[in-house]
């Protein structure tokens, strides 16, 4: 099978060409378990299978590390789109994208031939309680205590699903936190029914922010597109920055900009092919 391994701001995922290459439905689990193994396999977040579509120019059929399944990608589908543009998918600089029933909007930046930037309207910022899904007695979670028993801590919490759900805590330190050890009591957490990826954030001014993420069935990762549009939406609910937002990730920078009177959220960034291999 051949397959493109490729990131976001470091957010690395294994890409296959599923209008070519075919593995049958019930084995992707387990094999996504083993090409995403650092160690063992070809290594990254996950793995992204780029398929047709009846609704969109194209299906993204996202998979974490884990062998589960992930309704969105930020920067997977920024991915995505470089992808079926620099192999010929598609001569067009506009294209649809469809993930989990979810259509987004893609437009690129094409240099030399090449797609080198995607703007990505990752559509309405989904803030009800029971759509995040959370669990709370409020019909929105904004700065809301949550309670960490393994650590006997009490943190505050923004929650914000862009297709998947997404806790984000501000923090005055995110460089020194042990986001091993606390990321997975909050995916865990019974207060999220599907689970949730976190966003740990330091305000650095009204339009830059540092963040670090544990994402749901993988772990900390370099970058996370839809933690970012998350991070960026909270930040503004909290009054805490702009309207449009840098948020610094381990991987780089990813330029947010939610539009209030539209209610939409724009991710803007790059996408890097790091190279093309086959396996057995």
């Amino acid at each position: 099978m051949k397959f493109t391994k490729m990131h976001g701001a470091g957010n690395d995922y294994v890409y296959i060409n599923g209008f070519t290459e075919k593995i049958e439905q019930k084995n992707k689990p387990e094999w996504v378990r083993k090409i995403s193994d650092r160690h063992f396999g070809i290594g990254s977040d996950g793995a992204i299978f780029i398929n047709p579509s009846d609704v969109a120019d194209f299906e993204m059929e996202m998979y974490n590390a884990d062998g589960t399944r992930s309704e969105m990608c930020g920067n997977g589908i920024r991915c995505v789109g470089k992808f079926v543009y620099d192999k010929g998918l598609t001569d067009k600089e506009q294209i649809t994208v469809v993930s989990a029933g979810k259509i987004k909007y893609l437009d690129l930046t094409v240099e030399n031939g090449k797609a080198v930037q995607i703007k990505v309207n990752m559509g309405e910022p989904i803030l009800k309680s029971g759509l995040v899904p959370v669990v709370s007695d409020s019909e929105e979670v904004i700065d809301e205590p949550i309670y960490i028993s393994e650590v006997d801590k009490t943190y505050h919490m923004t929650c914000v699903s862009m297709g998947n759900p997404h806790a984000v805590v501000f923090l005055e330190d995110v460089e020194n936190l042990e986001i091993e050890k606390i990321g997975p009591y909050f995916e865990n957490h019974c207060r999220f029914p599907n689970r949730t990826n976190t966003e740990f954030v330091k305000v650095l001014d009204r339009n830059n922010v540092q963040m670090r993420v544990w994402e749901r069935g993988t772990g900390e990762t370099l970058a996370c597109g839809t933690g970012c549009c998350a991070t960026a939406v909270a930040c503004i609910l909290n009054g805490l920055t702009d309207h449009e937002v840098t948020v610094h990730v381990l991987g780089g920078k990813i330029k947010i900009f939610w539009d209030r009177e539209s209610n939409l959220v724009y991710m803007t960034g790059s996408a890097e092919t790091v190279f093309e291999g086959e396996i057995n």
